[in-house]
């Protein structure tokens, strides 16, 4: 009598947690974002030097063991001056992404519901607000109450309100046709209350992916807008504002633009990986092999 074949076993799908640990992005992107955060976090309790500190003496010092990153054209410390300003770039663009998903996934899920006059009044409501660039949109803000890192966040605020809003509005318009929620409606559920249950725990990691990108945008439009006087103000140490003041002596003294450049550079380097690195393990779709 002959032997049934045996049939090969499942291949267990891996959890989150085993996922993340293979993807190199995620895991890259997660240690220079916590780096960065760290980094913030401990400039509230210690830096090296008070960055209000001017020492004419020692101005414009290249890298040596007392100043590890070299003194700008005051005399101050340029190593701390980054980490004072990494706790501005980081609260400017997470109030700002706040803004964003506060307002514009609303408007995004209610388009998306009402369908209708509504749909369409919030979509080119939309198309207004994006035809105002956050620097544009900084520069009409200033000119009514004047420069400011408060301003600075609303500039980018209201930028990121139409793309949350577009991110929520078609996550949830492909939804609603689904059987769970035609079966919601039958129950006697409201369009409200089916969004907060069933649409937007749906969507939330197309929100979170969105979110982690408009962070880095943030850290590059409030160095943007600092570098042209429109962001944090002196004497609040700002990435933006630093690259601004080594334009002029970029040949006696290079290490003022390569430093905060570095900053910038790494932080949205590492939100973006982070991001890459979300989108992967979210959306089934895209789990790839890294």
């Amino acid at each position: 009598m002959s032997e049934m074949p045996e049939l090969p076993l499942p291949h267990a799908t891996p959890s989150l947690g085993l996922r993340a640990l293979g993807n190199r992005s995620f895991l890259a992107g997660l240690a220079i974002t916590l780096l960065i955060a760290g980094v913030a976090v401990l400039s509230f309790f210690w830096t090296p030097y008070d960055v209000t500190h001017l020492d004419i003496a020692n101005r414009l010092r290249s890298s040596s063991a007392a100043h590890l990153f070299g003194t700008d054209h005051f005399g101050r410390d340029i190593l701390s001056m980054i980490m004072v300003g990494s706790r501005n770039s980081i609260a400017v663009a997470l109030v700002a992404v706040g803004i964003g998903v506060g307002i514009g996934v609303p408007l995004g899920c209610a388009a998306a519901a009402r369908r209708g006059l509504v749909d369409e009044a919030v979509m080119r409501l939309n198309d207004i607000v994006f035809a105002f660039p956050a620097l544009l949109s900084a520069i009409m803000i200033t000119a009514v109450f004047g420069p400011g890192a408060i301003n600075a966040i609303i500039a980018i605020g209201i930028f990121n309100i139409p793309v949350f809003a577009r991110v929520a509005r078609a996550g949830a318009l492909a939804l609603w046709p689904r059987e769970y929620i035609m079966a919601a409606q039958v129950a006697g559920k409201g369009a409200a209350r089916i969004t907060l249950e069933h649409i937007l725990p749906n969507i939330a990691n197309q929100l979170l992916v969105q979110g982690t990108i408009q962070f880095a945008l943030g850290i590059l439009a409030e160095a943007g807008l600092s570098y042209v006087g429109l962001g944090a103000q002196p004497p609040m140490p700002s990435w933006g504002r630093m690259l601004f003041d080594a334009q002029t002596r970029m040949i006696v003294a290079p290490h003022l633009a390569l430093y905060p450049g570095l900053a910038i550079v790494v932080t949205v380097l590492g939100l973006n990986l982070l991001g890459d690195g979300l989108r992967d393990l979210l959306d089934p779709r895209l789990n790839r092999e890294r």
